[in-house]
Formats: structure tokens, sequence, C-alpha cells
């Protein structure tokens, strides 16, 4: 597509737009009255209009059948994972009995590395991206000092080449190739939080295979942002949040994956509790642990219902949407957009204050662009933010922006181009 730098283009374009409508599922916060043009959904997604009702659902069976609300009432809650199950298997590309929404993202880390990284002698490395988030940093180092190693011999980290901001798929796959008889687990993140890589699963996955290692992927910034396949790609297992493309609210359930060919391996270790036991069994009350087929044996605590409702009304509107095929569509267009806008921005200013730092080929990226200012970073970012501009800061120099194709516009986008340039002019100059 044959872009244009003004506003009646973006305009035209939202028109365009079948998903448009869905503009208005969301609620928008607002500065002095006025709307945020929203671009922060790599973080915290927007809340749904619908997202209290879901809620005051599960309230008002609480205030009218109390404990009966387990068994009894339209969602009962002993069951209400279920129906979000069937939901999310078509987020991540799996069947419904691979998937199950429980607790929180580095807690299901924990979990399933409890299954899935099991060391020996001559495999316990663990081979991972350099500047992963910091959760998984620290849950990594945690779980080699747990089983007796120094992290400093039994992780790597595959870092960018010098000079670059980004990893080469032929850099990690040579890693992996190079330490394959060492390694135990290759453990990405599906999508890097600071540079917005998408990592290329299928090619790491399969490098991972040849090595004879465990594959896991943490796809907080990846879920409900980019198509996956993990059943097709024979990832071994996932785990995500549902906070940030999914609009699941802060601190909201996460989910996992477990490929289904791991389902009958007794001989793999879970921290094992009561909601994951057979649930045709579970009330007799009875010691030793049996787990529930799928997924769903990897439960510890009873369902979290108040969460669970959050994400409900969220992965609704992804039903309504056509799930990830039409929303990556519109998502590519909104990034393109963005992408090019911010080259404007650069040729109206005349140097290249803003460097994306994100991969310009779109298989290589999701919704978010990372864009380094080079003059005045933080008080352009907080004079955006100043400008009902939200998108959100890393240190030292990064602005991220993520379009969301459920609830941005390619006017929204514009506008914040629009908003940077006219900033930039007021606060920096060239000769700077």
């Amino acid at each position: 597509m044959i872009f244009e730098n003004n506003q009646a283009f973006a305009q035209s374009l939202d028109r365009q737009d079948p998903l448009h409508h869905l503009r208005d599922e969301f609620l928008f916060p607002k500065q002095h009255g006025v709307p945020f043009i929203y671009l922060c959904g790599n973080s915290l997604g927007l809340q749904p209009k619908a997202a209290r009702s879901y809620v005051d659902q599960q309230l008002n069976n609480w205030e009218n059948l109390a404990v009966e609300g387990w068994f009894e009432g339209e969602t009962p809650w002993m069951y209400y994972h279920k129906e979000v199950k069937g939901l999310m298997a078509n987020i991540v590309g799996a069947g419904p009995q691979e998937v199950c929404p429980m607790n929180t993202l580095t807690v299901n880390l924990h979990l399933l590395m409890v299954s899935f990284y099991r060391p020996t002698a001559k495999r316990f490395k663990i081979i991972m991206e350099a500047g992963a988030f910091p959760s998984d940093q620290y849950a990594i180092e945690s779980q080699v000092r747990f089983h007796g190693y120094d992290p400093k011999d039994a992780i790597i980290e595959v870092a960018a080449r010098k000079g670059e901001n980004t990893l080469r798929t032929e850099d990690i796959v040579a890693a992996i190739a190079d330490n394959g008889e060492q390694i135990a687990l290759v453990l990405f993140g599906g999508i890097n939080y600071f540079t917005g890589q998408w990592f290329d699963m299928p090619a790491i996955t399969q490098a991972g295979r040849r090595a004879g290692a465990v594959v896991g992927f943490d796809l907080a910034h990846a879920a409900g942002n980019v198509p996956l396949k993990l059943h097709e790609w024979d990832i071994d297992f996932a785990c995500w949040c549902s906070y940030k493309y999914q609009n699941a609210g802060p601190g909201g359930i996460s989910g996992i994956f477990v490929h289904e060919k791991h389902f009958s391996d007794t001989s793999l270790n879970r921290f094992a509790g009561w909601w994951g036991y057979q649930e045709e069994q579970r009330f007799k009350m009875e010691k030793g642990f049996m787990a529930e087929a799928g997924a769903d044996g990897w439960q510890v605590s009873c369902t979290q219902v108040v969460p669970m409702a959050l994400y409900h009304a969220s992965l609704k509107i992804f039903e309504r949407a056509g799930f990830i095929g039409p929303l990556r569509d519109k998502s590519l267009k909104l990034t393109a957009y963005l992408y090019y806008l911010v080259g404007e921005v650069n040729k109206a200013l005349g140097f290249e204050q803003y460097k994306i730092i994100t991969p310009a080929a779109e298989g290589e990226r999701g919704a978010q662009l990372s864009i380094v200012a080079q003059y005045k970073a933080k008080e352009i970012f907080h004079a955006l933010v100043a400008n009902n501009i939200l998108g959100d800061w890393r240190e030292p120099d990064v602005i991220r922006l993520s379009p969301v194709p459920l609830y941005n516009s390619f006017e929204d986008v514009f506008l914040a181009a629009a908003q940077m340039l006219s900033i930039s002019k007021e606060l920096i100059t060239p000769k700077q």
C-alpha cells in the first residue's frame, strides 16, 4: 500500500476497516476530559466495556448462590475454565485440551519448568535470548540454582551482533547446534519486550529438536498479537499473560500450553495441587495425586473466577473479530503506517531523530514499534503524554508505541506522529 501523510487519508483507511466498530467495545482513559490516543497495549490493554457485566454476573452468583455457585447457575465455577479454554485455543493455535487459564505468568513459568527442565550431568544448560524480560531471567536463574548449578555455567544467552539491535535467526540456530549435547531446554520469548522482535519460533523449535532439547516459549508479548500455531510447530510448552494484547485487566489470569504428546508421560514431575486432580474423582479427597487429562492437570489452586471473567469478556471480542487472522491483517497495516509516519517525521526534521529498532520486516514484528529518540528522549515522551498520546518508556531512550487492531485506528496513528513532529520541533534542533 502507498501511504499518505495526511489526516484525510488516515480517516479513509478507517472507513475501509471492517474491524473499526470494535473500537466502541473499549473504554479509553481520559486526561482533562479528553480521551488518550492509547498506544500502550503492549503493556496493559484497555478495559472492554463488557468486563463489568461479566464480573457482575459472577458477583451476583456469589451473592445469590454462595457456595452452590460452584455447581449451580449459568456459569458454574467448577467448569467455567472450560468455556474460556475453547476461546484461548484459537488465540495460540492449539487444541482446547492443550491450554488452561490459571495463576499468573511467572508462576506458570516456574510450574512448567518443574516438568520440562530436567537437567542431567550431560544435559543441564538452558539457552535463551540476551535481554529477556527480567522475570524470565530471574525465573531461569532460580530454577538453575534450585537444581544445584551456577547460572554462569548453565545459562547460555544469545545476543545481537555488535552494532545490531536484534538477533539473527541463524545465530540462534547456530548457538543451539554448537551447544546441542549440553542443552536441556531452549526457552525464548515469542516477542522480545524491548525491541519488539518476533523470533522465528518454528526455526528455533526445529533447532531445539535437532539438538535433542525441550523447547518452550514465554508468549507475554505474542499471545493475542501475532498468529501462533503452537501445536503445529511442535512446541513443548508455553505460557503467557492476558493483560497486554488480550485485555484481561491488571495482573490478569495467565494461560499455559502443553503439547498433547506429553499428556501420557507419567515421568514428568509436577508440583501438584487439588485442582489438577482428576475432575470426576476430585471430591473423593483421596491420597495419591492423579492428574486430570490435558493441560488442566497442571492446575494447582482452584479456579480464579473473577480474573477469568475479565479474560472471558475480552476473548468474546476476539471471537467476534474472527480471532487472529483478521486482526493480524489490520495490525500489519497499522504498524506499517506508523513505521512510514516516523520516517516522515525524520524527513520533516531533516535528520534521524527517531530510529526504529524493531525489525523492518513485517514477519519479524507484531504491533509494537520500539523507537529510539536521539535527543531529549524522556522529555519528548512526557510531552507526548501531556498531549494525550500514551505509549510507554524504557530506559535509556526508547519510546514504545503499539497500535492495537482491536481498538486503535489509523487516525490514532496519524495524530500520534503529528504530535511527535510538533513536540520535536519545539524541543530540539538538528545541532543538538
